[in-house]
C-alpha cells in the first residue's frame, strides 16, 4: 500500500466512514464468500458512494491489516486531526454549551480510540490534545473508536496551555483530573460551558496544565487498585457531566 494512505478496518468503522467521509476511500476490500447482511449493507453503501471494492481472500486482508478485520477493510487517506485554527472558528460557531474532552499525554492510541468512542456517546464537541507526546489518530486508533473518529474533532495543537486559556477567555470552564483533588467529580458543578482534562496515567497531567484548571476533581476509589485506565477515568467523568447537564 502507498506510504500515504492508511487501513480502516473493522464493519462498524468502515460502515461509519462509507456514511460520512467515504471520499477519503481509494479501494474498498471485502473477504471472499463473505455475505451476511452487514456485509451487503456496506457493499451497497460502496455502491451508492462509487468506491471501487475488490474481493479478496482472508490470508490477503490477514497479510495487510494488523488488527481484527472482520471480512472488510479500506484503503483510504489517512484521517486528519484539526488545527488550532480550526478549533477557533468551531468555537466561535458553536450554538451548543461547549463540552470539550483535553487528553494531556494519553500516547496509547488504543486508549485514544476509547476516548474517543466515549466523548462521542457522551456528546462531547471536540477532543483536544497536544502535538507531543500524544497518541496519533492512526489506524489502530481509528478502528478502537468504531466510528467515533469520523463523528469527533480530533484536535491537536501547538501549545496546549495557551490553548487553555484561550478556552478560558471564552468563559470555558477548566475542570482537571487529579488523585489527590479533595472535591470528588460527583460534587463538582458540570454543567456549564466546560474543558474536563485528563491526564496521562501514573504522570498526570504536566505542570503548565494543571496551572490552567479552574479547579480539580478526583475519581473516589474504594478498593485496592489507585488509579483507573485513562479511558475508564474519561468515561466516568463524562458521564457524570452528562448527567448533571440533563438535569
Amino acid at each position: 500500500m502507498s506510504q500515504n494512505l492508511d487501513w480502516a478496518f473493522g464493519l462498524h468503522s468502515v460502515q461509519t466512514l462509507l456514511k460520512r467521509d467515504a471520499k477519503r476511500i481509494r479501494e474498498l476490500w471485502v473477504q471472499q464468500g463473505r455475505r451476511d447482511q452487514r456485509i451487503e449493507t456496506i457493499l451497497e453503501l460502496a455502491q451508492s458512494k462509487f468506491v471501487k471494492v475488490k474481493l479478496v481472500s482472508r490470508q490477503e486482508l490477514d497479510a495487510e491489516v494488523e488488527g481484527v478485520h472482520q471480512g472488510v477493510a479500506a484503503k483510504v487517506e489517512p484521517q486528519r486531526a484539526q488545527t488550532e485554527n480550526w478549533l477557533e472558528t468551531y468555537l466561535d460557531q458553536l450554538e451548543d454549551t461547549p463540552f470539550i474532552l483535553v487528553l494531556d499525554g494519553v500516547t496509547d492510541p488504543h486508549n485514544l480510540g476509547a476516548c474517543l468512542r466515549t466523548a462521542d456517546a457522551a456528546g462531547v464537541h471536540a477532543v483536544i490534545a497536544p502535538k507531543d507526546k500524544s497518541a496519533p489518530l492512526n489506524s489502530t486508533a481509528v478502528k478502537v473508536a468504531c466510528g467515533a473518529a469520523e463523528a469527533v474533532p480530533y484536535v491537536q495543537v501547538t501549545n496546549l496551555a495557551r490553548t487553555l486559556r484561550s478556552m478560558q477567555e471564552r468563559g470555558i470552564w477548566m475542570i482537571g483530573t487529579a488523585g489527590e483533588a479533595e472535591q470528588t467529580v460527583y460534587e463538582a458543578n458540570l454543567k456549564g460551558p466546560m474543558a474536563l482534562i485528563m491526564g496521562a496515567e501514573g504522570s498526570g497531567m504536566r505542570r503548565l496544565t494543571r496551572e490552567c484548571c479552574d479547579t480539580l476533581v478526583s475519581i473516589p476509589m474504594a478498593g485496592e487498585v489507585s488509579s483507573l485506565n485513562v479511558s475508564v477515568a474519561t468515561g466516568v467523568c463524562l458521564f457524570e457531566a452528562v448527567r448533571q447537564r440533563q438535569l
